[in-house]
């Protein structure tokens, strides 16, 4: 996590909680069907179909703990997967109707909500100046040019 000197403010917690929890369920949902169904799961959906949403079993979890650690990269990647995730399913739903109105309706919503709170997390994820962690501990920032 970055060092601030100072508590987060409730409105930036509660949309890190609502990032986490969000891809929390995503993680479990994706877990729960590579757990039920092996190699086999999403079989009838395209490859590179299969691929992403495999791919999202990582993904997630990544987005989960890049924010957790106020890192922007956890917002630009948990931006682009939420994109990526409603554009191939609200594509699989049109073409073979084979998702749920509820799933795509819930994965709409969050998408919405990721758009409207990631300006809030980027601002303050990148308003603190030292970051706790292997890569940043003890190493010596660059000069600057000004």
């Amino acid at each position: 996590m970055r060092e601030t000197g100072r508590r987060m403010p409730r409105g930036v917690r509660m949309a890190q909680g609502l990032w986490v929890l969000g891809f929390g369920i995503g993680t479990v949902s994706h877990l729960v069907d590579l757990a039920s169904a092996g190699t086999a799961v999403y079989a009838g959906f395209p490859a590179p179909v299969r691929a992403f949403w495999v791919a999202l079993t990582l993904l997630d979890p990544a987005v989960i703990a890049l924010v957790l650690r106020r890192q922007r990269a956890g917002v630009a990647l948990g931006a682009s997967v939420m994109v990526a995730d409603v554009a191939v399913n609200g594509t699989m739903f049109a073409t073979t109707g084979s998702l749920t109105a509820l799933g795509m309706t819930t994965q709409t919503i969050f998408l919405l909500a990721v758009a409207l709170t990631a300006p809030l997390l980027w601002r303050w994820f990148g308003s603190t100046t030292a970051a706790v962690g292997p890569t940043m501990q003890g190493t010596a920032r660059p000069p600057t040019d000004s």
